[in-house]
């Protein structure tokens, strides 16, 4: 059984569980797993017409294949391991407990980004109905029935459109029901049965919650439906090359920041999408693009051709300030760029010379020297951000700010390494990037000189 896209599944199951209504008791909360399981989610709520909410949880990868599941957690301190994988992989305790407080973190914000203001939905006595679009490991789903489980649920019912032939063996006793429309020979992923499986936006999560008729009390209860979001992917024509992007802009938003990195498939990163869902909560846009293509990529060269980088980065600004004017032409939009590695000498170059208008500059681990003789330019606010334990960088961005001519401050990291991959590390560079970007690129905040000068 093959399936249109999500909402197509979620109305085909939605039709199936109404014929198991009264099975499944009076009191039905339907929770849907972000990011994909939530449209079909929606699509099960309205049919049974009960409350929709979501169940966040996180799968824990394997150090060296992140995308092959040794776990997943979930709220309240729900913990499910595979040891047949931990042991196929050798993956000790010890390294699976430093993947686990990165993913406890990133739990706790997808929670507040998701639900933002809005209460959890009680389970208490009531019949959870877990739906995903699909169970393949299974790790995940186990995992949010746990949750579910926890926080008092009468009954736990794990629904979805398709799953392994194997999968009921995975879960023993963590859901009461299984159900599943297909269970088809040849499975080898859930995206294979679907002819849409476009991965479904965080903006697209918050969306179907808040079509589910209970309102979150978004930034102090502003009313963000007066302006539809932006939350798409874009292609822009930038110095003799078509590079890709997704532009993401909240209703709310009068500032977009745009990423600089020095090397290919940038939007995919992601260490670059953590942050920008870190500054989406806060009501910032953002714009992730490939500043290079994957050809000019595999040229080394190419990373340092700083440059080329400007140049591409220019028509870049130039592109956003344009789809932003058209978009909503009397907001008075603030750019700021977020750049690492290389990537951030292309941006401080910009900021320095280029008449398009920066408001302000973070630089997370980069290399602000490559920018040479503009650093005595640069008189927007700069932030440069540099892991404790990143010493050659540290110096090289410690020279560079003494050269700026703008406000500007340093931030360490300790215990963080070039990438931020150490538990929590990246979490810290994030939030220091946002609280830059929300002073400075205030439309009531004037950019402040260095030492009063």
């Amino acid at each position: 059984m093959r399936f249109l896209h999500r909402r197509d599944a979620g109305r085909n199951l939605a039709d199936h569980l109404l014929t198991r209504r009264n099975d499944l008791g009076a009191n039905i909360v339907v929770l849907g797993l972000p990011r994909g399981g939530v449209p079909v989610a929606e699509e099960v709520a309205r049919a049974l017409e009960a409350p929709l909410d979501v169940i966040v949880v996180r799968k824990l990868g394997v150090p060296d294949q992140p995308e092959l599941a040794a776990g997943a957690i979930g709220e309240d301190g729900a913990r499910v391991l595979n040891h047949d994988v931990m042991r196929a992989t050798r993956t000790t305790a010890d390294q699976l407990a430093v993947v686990e407080a990165r993913e406890r973190d990133e739990l706790a914000h997808r929670v507040s980004l998701f639900r933002r203001a809005r209460s959890r939905a009680s389970l208490v006595g009531a019949t959870a109905l877990i739906v995903d679009d699909g169970v393949a490991t299974g790790a995940t789903a186990r995992a949010a029935c746990q949750v579910a489980r926890a926080s008092g649920a009468a009954r736990v019912v794990l629904a979805v459109p398709v799953a392994a032939a194997d999968w009921e063996q995975r879960f023993g006793g963590a859901a009461d029901e299984l159900i599943a429309l297909s269970t088809p020979d040849g499975f080898w992923s859930v995206g294979q049965w679907y002819d849409d499986f476009a991965p479904v936006t965080d903006a697209e999560v918050v969306a179907c919650l808040e079509r589910s008729g209970v309102p979150s009390n978004v930034r102090g209860g502003a009313d963000t439906t007066m302006q539809e979001a932006l939350d798409e992917p874009v292609a822009i024509d930038a110095a003799g090359a078509v590079i890709h992007g997704h532009l993401t802009v909240p209703a709310e938003a009068t500032g977009v920041v745009v990423f600089v990195h020095g090397s290919g498939s940038s939007r995919h990163s992601p260490r670059n999408q953590y942050v920008a869902e870190v500054l989406h909560e806060a009501g910032l846009g953002t714009l992730l693009f490939d500043l290079l293509t994957p050809a000019e990529e595999q040229q080394r060269a190419n990373v340092f051709d700083i440059e080329l980088l400007e140049h591409r980065l220019v028509d870049v600004i130039t592109w956003t300030r344009q789809e932003l004017a058209r978009y909503r032409p009397d907001t008075p939009w603030a750019i700021g760029l977020f750049g690492a590695s290389t990537g951030a000498a292309a941006a401080l170059t910009v900021a320095a010379r280029s008449p398009v208008g920066v408001t302000a500059v973070v630089s997370r681990g980069g290399r602000p020297d490559l920018a040479g003789d503009a650093l005595r330019a640069v008189k927007v606010p700069t932030l440069l951000i540099v892991g404790g334990h990143d010493q050659a960088v540290l110096e090289l961005n410690r020279t560079a700010q003494a050269q700026l001519r703008g406000r500007s401050e340093l931030v360490v990291v300790p215990g963080a390494s070039h990438l931020f991959t150490e538990p929590g590390t990246l979490t810290k560079a994030a939030e220091a990037a946002r609280d830059w970007f929300l002073v400075t690129m205030s439309p009531q905040t004037p950019q402040r000189p260095v030492n009063g000068s």
